[in-house]
């Protein structure tokens, strides 16, 4: 039985594949497993979901939306895509606070690795998160929150898994939103030098920069008064960039050249204004790799150029955009964010060319100014560097091992990172 992430460069063979429906039938699974693990839309770079046990997919669990009577939290399915999510948030007058750019993701992995979308004050997923009911390794069921299991609570804002299978997550929410979003083409310069006055003045800011071009693809989203639905568009023109990265792919010296012209034909600004939850995700259909590092905030814009330059340098094969975001610092034990306000750099490359040599090389860029890594994209971590990396390590690791001493919800690469050897057998 074979499963594989969404780029296709993680593979797993579950000795079972299985889709839990009620909480009898969760609770069965998880007893009869040595191993369980759970998986999303498989939007993870990283290894996070293999395992050669049980392979959980929560979508058709039971349950729907409970809305508190102040309409600022909800109660919702853990397992859900973002995209079902957030449609039947806003059936009921409600959006979430943030979200990325892309939405098949389950609430579950996005709060599990810290996912994120853009805005200097606004925090990851894992910070919107306010309370979780957690069937453990035993199949008791548990809840935990800011005044309830504050322990556990604080360890599975960002959990990787860790902890148990969530089964309902408690959201902030805000009453439902329009956005307008704003897409031009800026000089690389203007970037470099007005980041930080445009990222403090607008809710989202973000912008794509091939890294052979001297323009950048600029996008703002900014609430504002809206009516009406929204006609589905996307923020790059994919038929024109999937033939870029096929040519390049085949021709790897013709990449300047393609994506000077590629800026050259998003030359036209474009405005929409749309509910949030429409506009916030884009198509993202071209398979890539990606590795992020979220580094100290004035740190950004200089960590990038000299990312860019590297390449120029030595003249390598990149195919895709550098991505550049802004996020607010958090109290999350292992968030990446934990540190302070940070700048987001993503790399990425065409999944059909080769990208592993070029991480490697792009990793030490990213991480000479005091980066961390995404969780669920790719790095080279080690045990040696989360534990220096994030203080509050051994706190997070206590807590694992009261939930889950038998290491039931453990994969490989987890217990590598976390330096973590297998229990004792009795």
């Amino acid at each position: 039985m074979d499963w594989h992430n969404w780029s296709g460069s993680v593979a797993a063979r579950p000795q079972h594949i299985e889709r839990p429906k009620s909480r009898t039938e969760l609770a069965g699974l998880i007893q009869a497993a040595d191993k369980v693990r759970v998986t999303g839309a498989g939007h993870s770079f990283m290894p996070l979901c293999e395992t050669s046990g049980t392979l959980l997919s929560m979508g058709d669990y039971e349950g729907g939306i409970d809305i508190a009577p102040d309409r600022r939290t909800a109660w919702v399915p853990a397992g859900w895509g973002l995209d079902r999510l957030t449609e039947a948030l806003w059936a009921e007058g409600l959006s979430l606070i943030n979200q990325g750019d892309i939405n098949p993701q389950s609430l579950a992995g996005a709060t599990a690795t810290g996912t994120h979308g853009t805005g200097a004050e606004l925090g990851s997923l894992s910070t919107q998160a306010c309370g979780f009911e957690l069937m453990l390794a035993d199949g008791s069921l548990v809840e935990c929150g800011p005044d309830k299991n504050p322990d556990l609570y604080q360890a599975q804002r960002l959990s990787l898994g860790l902890f148990g299978v969530a089964t309902r997550i408690r959201i902030n929410v805000l009453p439902a939103y329009y956005l307008e979003e704003r897409i031009e083409r800026r000089p690389l310069a203007e970037m470099a030098e007005r980041w930080e006055e445009l990222g403090a003045a607008t809710r989202h800011f973000e912008f794509f920069v091939f890294p052979y071009a001297d323009y950048v693809i600029f996008k703002t989203l900014h609430p504002v008064e809206g009516s009406g639905d929204l006609k589905h568009t996307t923020d790059i023109d994919e038929s024109i960039f999937r033939n870029i990265c096929e040519i390049g792919r085949r021709v790897p010296k013709l990449i300047p050249t393609l994506q000077r012209f590629m800026m050259k034909m998003s030359a036209k600004p474009t405005q929409r204004v749309g509910p949030a939850w429409r506009v916030f995700p884009s198509d993202r259909t071209i398979r890539f790799e990606e590795m992020e590092y979220e580094v100290p905030r004035a740190a950004g814009l200089p960590t990038l150029l000299e990312a860019i330059a590297y390449i120029r340098r030595r003249k390598l094969p990149v195919a895709f955009p550098f991505e550049f975001r802004l996020t607010a610092g958090d109290d999350i034990w292992m968030s990446p964010f934990h540190a302070g306000p940070a700048a987001s750099i993503s790399f990425h490359q065409y999944a059909k060319m080769p990208w592993r040599d070029l991480f490697t090389e792009m990793e030490a860029v990213l991480r000479s100014s005091g980066g961390r890594p995404h969780w669920a994209k790719r790095h080279t971590m080690t045990a040696d560097d989360v534990a220096r990396l994030y203080p509050r390590t051994g706190d997070f690791l206590r807590v694992r091992e009261t939930v889950d001493p038998g290491q039931k919800f453990v994969n490989d690469d987890l217990a590598r990172l976390f330096g973590l050897t297998p229990p004792a057998r009795s």
